[in-house]
């Protein structure tokens, strides 16, 4: 008799969701904001429903705040703010996109996205111009030290890659290997099973670990 294979079972809240942004800021001065948009991604291999919940329903207008996505898909949420008044400035309200798949009722995840009302466009820019200012300041010293210290590492030697370098890739190419957390037909113990923000982190490893390596 063949055996039908067995989905594994996800624990309830513990599927990681992807929602960009994470924060919405309206600004009164500029009507254009007051319409912005969630992307829900679904990198995984079965289809989601979704739900968008808000601790101010009546400030919002959510555009389609139910419905699903495709396995591997992206879906954009449109949401309006509709009582732009002086009242509600600084106000941080809270949206909850809950995910379940389509033929279960329990959330499998959520993921919690801040909106704040602010009076103006031109503080904000402001700072935010400060802020890059201030990152790209650090970007440069950072390569400046970069650079610096592979020219004294090519001075003393020629030698490729240092060994502590070529064993934190091994590390991330062992963890990418490994199964996904939630896989039942696997030979590999359970506390070995990563989840899909660890894999991310080590893909994300590799890639630096590599661009090392090849620069070397």
């Amino acid at each position: 008799m063949q055996q039908h294979r067995r989905q594994p079972e996800l624990v309830e809240g513990s599927l990681p969701v992807f929602v960009f942004p994470t924060e919405l800021a309206f600004y009164a001065d500029d009507q254009a904001s007051h319409k912005q948009v969630l992307t829900l991604y679904n990198p995984y291999e079965f289809a989601l429903k979704f739900k968008v919940l808000c601790t101010a329903p009546s400030k919002y207008a959510v555009v389609d705040s139910a419905g699903a996505v495709k396995p591997q898909c992206c879906v954009d949420i449109v949401i309006r703010h509709r009582d732009v008044r002086a009242c509600h400035y600084g106000v941080i309200d809270k949206f909850r996109l809950q995910v379940s798949e389509q033929s279960q009722r329990k959330a499998l995840g959520r993921k919690e996205v801040i909106a704040t009302l602010l009076p103006s466009t031109q503080e904000p820019r402001q700072q935010k111009q400060q802020e890059e200012k201030r990152i790209k300041e650090h970007l440069a010293e950072s390569v400046f030290f970069e650079q610096a210290s592979f020219q004294q590492e090519s001075r003393a030697a020629s030698a490729g890659p240092s060994l502590l370098t070529v064993f934190l890739g091994l590390v991330c190419v062992a963890a990418l290997m490994l199964p996904t957390l939630g896989e039942l037909e696997s030979r590999v113990p359970v506390y070995l099973h990563l989840s899909v923000n660890k894999k991310l982190v080590a893909a994300y490893v590799l890639g630096l670990v590599t661009m090392v390596i090849l620069r070397t």
